[in-house]
């Protein structure tokens, strides 16, 4: 299958195959968590290390929507690269459609409720009284952009699929670069704070939703969006379908939930043992800590059509040749982005508040801690892509189920009364490293058995 990249999933060399993927799937995902930092540096600059915490108090709930949208997105993508090893490229087109259409109708659904009670939400999120006005302005004028942004996402592995990586990156790219320059036009000389911050966000995440949609209304050469039928017959066809997809993508969206967890359960830890100035310096830490995940999603996800597709025709030298590499890539940028939490955590800090704010203090102290977990949480998303890509769902849910809550929730709970505020560094790392000892002693059980 050649795409508009010559992508030939099925003979070319596999780690010339993986780079030509990875490289740009990479750029573009760091690029769209750029939006995020970017928010990070022009609010802590602009408002201060209260506005970045408002911001985190907020965003768990646009990660449930990204988690929906990378459990669509994967499952349709699983489904759609076995088909088209098949030959049956229709059937691929039908589930990327359906797809899209669920899951932009249930994020409008979410965004009707959220509207009707984001006081009440703000709240249950853990917003504090001087924290909850900011939350609501926050989360009200980014919540428009949550359609696009979940067709973007849906979209992109699509995309990829098709044989255009580089057409993915440039989803991320160009929403990232509007969003920075917004960003500074909104929060400095316009002076419009926080909500300035959001409105700019909104609009660069619609670009790439748009941009998205056009490529496969109308530039796809294989997986361009199918027109459904409203039959009864179809109807129920595309339940079935949907439910299946929903089914192979919950661990991806879990990773999604993962990060949220990580945030809401980190934000009420903080909270309660350091007040507004702790959960200002776990923001700060939790703007860093998209890059992590997406570089692990970056690897699972270049890795993932390679996967499904050599699965589909039966070619298990091919798969367990892509996550040979998949695992040497995620060691090597873990690695790396430990080495620079370590040894940079004040330059990293002062980016986003001043060394004189009490919360810089509790950033630069807790970075080197929260950096022993990068290797274990990019590994582990690796390990649950690769089960998700040959249709391992259970493994690839229960270890996200561990590390997203069985093993997340208590270290939080525990860790901070044992050891203070190192504990609540230390959480992730430990929820981690747990899950990946599990991951390790399955693969190796069950190495013979995975075809």
């Amino acid at each position: 299958m050649a795409g508009r990249d010559d992508i030939d999933f099925g003979t070319v060399k596999i780690s010339k195959l993986f780079k030509q993927i990875f490289i740009p799937t990479l750029l573009g995902m760091a690029s769209w968590s750029l939006i995020t930092v970017a928010d990070g540096v022009f609010v802590g600059q602009g408002v201060g290390s209260h506005g970045i915490a408002a911001i985190n108090i907020c965003y768990p709930i646009f990660l449930v929507f990204g988690g929906f949208a990378l459990m669509m997105g994967m499952g349709a993508s699983v489904v759609a690269a076995i088909h088209m090893s098949q030959k049956n490229v229709k059937a691929a087109r039908i589930n990327i459609t359906q797809a899209v259409w669920f899951s932009m109708a249930i994020v409008a659904v979410a965004m009707a409720v959220i509207y009707a009670m984001p006081e009440r939400i703000s709240l249950l999120l853990g917003a504090s009284p001087s924290l909850l006005q900011p939350v609501i302005e926050y989360m009200v004028y980014l919540l428009p952009s949550a359609p696009f942004m979940v067709c973007a996402m849906i979209g992109l592995f699509a995309i990829r699929l098709d044989g255009s990586p580089k057409y993915a990156m440039w989803c991320n790219v160009v929403p990232a670069m509007m969003n920075m320059l917004l960003d500074w036009i909104f929060i400095f000389p316009l002076d419009m704070g926080i909500k300035g911050a959001a409105i700019a966000s909104s609009l660069s995440s619609i670009v790439g939703g748009v941009l998205a949609f056009i490529y496969m209304g109308s530039f796809a050469k294989e997986l361009k969006l199918y027109r459904l039928k409203a039959t009864a017959k179809s109807i129920a066809l595309s339940l079935r379908n949907i439910g299946y997809q929903c089914k192979v993508g919950f661990p991806a969206m879990l990773g999604d939930v993962t990060m949220a967890m990580l945030m809401f359960v980190g934000n009420r830890a903080f909270m309660e043992h350091a007040g507004n100035d702790g959960v200002g310096a776990f923001g700060v830490a939790c703007y860093y800590l998209p890059f992590m995940f997406m570089f692990g999603n970056a690897v699972a996800e270049s890795a993932q059509p390679i996967v499904s597709y050599n699965y589909g025709a039966g070619h298990a030298a091919r798969v367990n040749a892509t996550l040979a590499i998949s695992c040497r890539t995620a060691v090597v940028g873990a690695l790396l982005s430990v080495v620079a939490f370590t040894m940079f955590a004040q330059e990293l800090v002062n980016m986003f508040i001043g060394t004189a704010d009490p919360a810089a203090i509790i950033a630069i102290n807790g970075f080197p801690y929260f950096a022993m977990g990068f290797v274990f949480f990019v590994l582990n998303l690796v390990a649950i892509g690769f089960l998700q890509s040959i249709e391992r769902v259970a493994p690839a849910m229960m270890f996200a189920l561990l590390r997203g809550v069985l093993f997340m929730v208590p270290c939080f709970v525990l860790l901070p009364e044992l050891m203070g505020i190192r504990g609540i560094w230390l959480a992730m790392p430990l929820t981690e490293a747990a899950t990946f000892l599990l991951v390790v002693l399955y693969m190796l059980i069950n190495r013979k058995r995975l075809f």
